[in-house]
C-alpha cells in the first residue's frame, strides 16, 4: 500500500469512526425522545430549528438544510408535523411562492418538554462513548471543532 493508500485508509477509518458515534448518538436519543415525547430525533431537530429561528420560523428550504433531509421528505415531515398540531405554515408577505414553517404553541410546549430529556440523553451518550478507545479522540475533539466553526 503507498501513501495515498495510507491517506485514504485514514479518512475512511476517520469517517467509520464518525458514523459508529454519530449511530451510538442518535440511537440513544432516539429511544429517549420517543419515550418522553413521542418525538423522532428528525421531529425533534425539526421543532428545534424552528425555536433557534428569529421569528420562530423558517422557509422549507431551509429547514431541509437544517435536517439534512431532501426537499420532499422535508415535506412530508411538515405534514406529519403540521397534523400533529405542533406546525403550521404561513405564505410569505413578499414572496407569494414561498411558505414559512412556524412552531405552535402546542410544539414550543413539547420542545419544552422534550429539550432536557434530548441534553440529558447527548451529555450521558458522549460521557459513554467517552469510555470507547475508539471513539474517545473524537469526543475528545469535538469541543475544539464547534469552537472553530
Amino acid at each position: 500500500m503507498g501513501i495515498k493508500d495510507d491517506a485514504v485508509e485514514v479518512r475512511a477509518q476517520g469517517w467509520r469512526t464518525l458514523a459508529a458515534l454519530h449511530g451510538l448518538i442518535e440511537t440513544e436519543l432516539e429511544r429517549s425522545l420517543q419515550a418522553a415525547a413521542q418525538l423522532s430525533v428528525v421531529e425533534y431537530t425539526v421543532l428545534d430549528a424552528l425555536s433557534r429561528q428569529d421569528g420562530w420560523h423558517m422557509r422549507m428550504q431551509q429547514l431541509a438544510r437544517a435536517t439534512a433531509l431532501s426537499p420532499s421528505a422535508t415535506t412530508r415531515l411538515v405534514n406529519r408535523l403540521e397534523d400533529r398540531g405542533l406546525l403550521t405554515r404561513i405564505l410569505c408577505d413578499d414572496d407569494r411562492r414561498g411558505i414559512y414553517t412556524e412552531l405552535t404553541s402546542t410544539g414550543i410546549a413539547l420542545l419544552e418538554q422534550a429539550r432536557p430529556v434530548h441534553d440529558s440523553t447527548l451529555e450521558r451518550a458522549l460521557a459513554e462513548a467517552q469510555e470507547l478507545p475508539e471513539l474517545a479522540a473524537l469526543v475528545a475533539a469535538l469541543p475544539r471543532l464547534h469552537a472553530a466553526v
